[in-house]
């Protein structure tokens, strides 16, 4: 009975696990990188407010324009040479 429980809690963690990468592979590169702020600062807003609502809210806030801003330094460091490429500096 234990090993069918973990058999579907396998199936299941692997099915959500392939919807995830899969949902994220049309996104851009600023999409990802603001995406991945607002899930980091709302997890993090949660743990620092004790599970509180508002909290998770302002961290996803907080997160989601540090991942802008991350993109735009990011943007910065690199261009495209003529064959498409993108080169750092």
């Amino acid at each position: 009975m234990q090993f069918q429980v973990l058999k579907r809690a396998g199936v299941a963690s692997a099915l959500a696990l392939t919807l995830a990468g899969a949902g994220c592979a049309n996104m851009s590169d600023t999409d990802r990188r603001v995406g991945t702020g607002i899930g980091i600062g709302a997890v993090t807003g949660a743990l620092v407010t004790g599970g509180k609502v508002g909290g998770a809210a302002v961290g996803a806030a907080i997160g989601g324009a540090s991942g802008w801003l991350y993109d735009r330094e990011k943007k910065r460091r690199y261009y495209y040479d003529r064959y498409g490429r993108r080169v750092y500096r």
